[in-house]
């Protein structure tokens, strides 16, 4: 449904104890008037001179009040299960996913990696598959999975992600009567359905998102589904919500520090 990206950071390191006194007084004076560090750098590829500097405010406010982009970045492996029907595990350091099938059949579990295609693991009526074309075909089962999945658990962490315009489009109530801001999500080249358009209510208090709506093409008047953000928890220091107003739509949520062993390798 949508797509999702793996996030990279850069970091700088400065000597400073390398200077002498009178260099370390004017890179101290320096350092002052140096623009200030980006808390919550977009992603390569997000379309920041067609989105609103209002929606942008607004998207830095929630992925603050979430825990922040450095606990966002640290986060290592979730695993949860999405209306009872798969089960994924994904760790963020690695890129690597697993998918469970929990609704019975021949497929039980496809592995894939983000950062290589080619990398693909499937396990079918209890054998290992190698075929290529079988590889490829649940590889990119596998692939739509996670983006769908991963977007209904973490999409208030992407709201600055590759391909994305936001824009800012009115104050609302939300279905319990929460005032809050809306801001549009819209796509450009990504995902396995661009087409699709968001419609995020933002709490004016609690700056957590708090429903959203969603429209299978942009042009839509009227939202496909309309439906609740709610029981926010923390996990390892940020904030992830398991309630969409759908009974069992996220359940069994567990954040780890790593995959358990053997997850990500279908011959153990």
């Amino acid at each position: 449904m949508q797509q999702l990206t793996i996030q990279v950071f850069v970091a700088l390191f400065l000597c400073y104890g390398c200077t002498t006194p009178t260099e370390q007084k004017a890179d101290s004076a320096n350092s002052q008037s140096a623009e200030p560090l980006i808390e919550n750098p977009a992603l390569p590829g997000f379309n920041e001179s067609a989105s609103d500097a209002k929606a942008i405010e607004i998207a830095d406010e929630v992925m603050k009040q979430m825990g922040g982009r450095e606990a966002w970045d640290d986060l290592n492996t979730i695993s949860w299960t999405f209306y009872e029907s798969r089960k994924l595990t994904w760790d963020k350091p690695s890129g690597k996913v697993r998918v469970d099938n929990l609704r019975g059949g021949p497929l039980e579990s496809v592995v894939i990696n983000l950062k290589d295609t080619t990398d693909v693991q499937l396990k079918m009526n209890g054998q290992l598959i190698t075929e290529a074309d079988s590889l490829t075909k649940f590889g990119n089962y596998g692939k739509s999975a996670w983006i769908n999945d991963a977007y209904w658990l973490v999409m208030p962490f992407k709201l600055k992600d590759s391909g994305v315009t936001l824009k800012y489009l009115r104050e609302d109530t939300t279905l319990t009567g929460e005032a809050a801001h809306i801001l549009q999500l819209t796509f450009e080249e990504v995902g396995v359905t661009p087409e699709n358009r968001y419609e995020i209510y933002v709490s004016k208090d609690r700056k957590l998102v708090a429903q959203w709506a969603f429209f299978r093409q942009k042009d839509q008047e009227k939202p496909n589904f309309n439906l609740a953000w709610d029981d926010y928890k923390e996990y390892s220091g940020v904030l992830l919500a398991t309630e969409r107003g759908r009974p069992n739509a996220i359940t069994k949520l567990q954040v780890m520090d790593a995959p358990p062993e053997g997850t990500f390798n279908l011959t153990d």
